[in-house]
């Protein structure tokens, strides 16, 4: 007697993600569902602009500006990989953003403030002459409409494409965190997300009246394998990570991404300017 096989039920792809924590297989839609975290253990993945703004404004209450300031190959860059012109053109139409920072008006938990997040996903969230325009964009309209004013960064570095016209943002940005405090009543709230390194870390991203983190989050200037050849010394477990930089003082407070619109809200409560 010939016994029939039953055919193997082939998994469908794109419904499972091996988690860079726990290396577990983990539902997406369970990902998603946990502002893309880990459900096991909590590792946070990486959120792109929007996402970043979806999570955390109220909904419906996100109203974009700058969304015209982007960048340009001014400098008709050229590296192994082909003209900068390209690059742009390919990475925009591979992605919902213009740049590598969105920002805008919106609401959390009520309270009207200035929004932005830098994306990782965009070229590195590299900060060329459109992502530190946006960023100064968005501490000048807080200033001018006395409003509180928090960006998430997400950074590789500057944009070495601009060459100097990149290197110039970090003054620019710096400068308008200095006006923002000056002059204004509410806050600059830095949230430091991973990775955040570089010309970012240098500039207006550490210069927050308050500064959070998200958990393990890789913070710093240069990278821990650049340190560690330059210095030749080993560096301390953890290093750069947001945990080992809350201890050393540099963070105010990490917050799970879970909590973060909360933690805003209250610190919106504490640090309400009187009349």
């Amino acid at each position: 007697m010939a016994w029939p096989f039953r055919r193997k039920r082939e998994m469908p792809e794109g419904l499972w993600k091996v988690c860079s924590g726990c290396d577990k297989y983990v539902y997406k839609q369970q990902i998603e569902e946990a502002l893309n975290c880990c459900p096991e253990c909590g590792e946070h993945f990486p959120l792109s602009g929007y996402p970043r703004i979806d999570v955390t404004a109220d909904p419906d209450s996100f109203d974009e500006i700058a969304s015209d300031v982007i960048s340009k190959d001014v400098l008709g860059f050229v590296d192994g990989k082909g003209p900068y012109a390209k690059k742009l053109k390919k990475t925009r139409a591979k992605s919902r953003a213009s740049d590598a920072c969105v920002v805008g008006r919106a609401r959390i938990d009520g309270v009207a403030t200035i929004l932005g997040a830098l994306d990782f996903s965009f070229m590195g969230g590299s900060m060329g002459y459109a992502v530190g325009e946006k960023v100064a964009i968005a501490l000048e309209t807080a200033l001018a409409e006395e409003l509180p004013c928090v960006i998430f960064s997400a950074s590789g570095g500057a944009r070495m494409h601009e060459g100097a016209l990149s290197l110039m943002q970090m003054a620019k940005t710096s400068a308008a965190v200095h006006r923002f405090k000056e002059r204004g009543r509410w806050p600059f709230i830095s949230v430091l997300t991973h990775p955040t390194t570089g010309g970012v870390t240098a500039s207006f991203s550490a210069l927050g009246d308050i500064t959070l983190a998200e958990p393990k989050a890789l913070i710093g200037f240069a990278g821990p394998r650049v340190i560690e050849n330059t210095i030749r010394q080993e560096l301390p477990e953890g290093f750069q990570r947001s945990e080992f930089l809350m201890e050393k003082g540099y963070i105010d407070r990490i917050v799970p991404r879970n909590e973060m619109r909360e933690t805003l809200s209250k610190l919106f409560t504490l640090l309400l300017p009187i009349s």
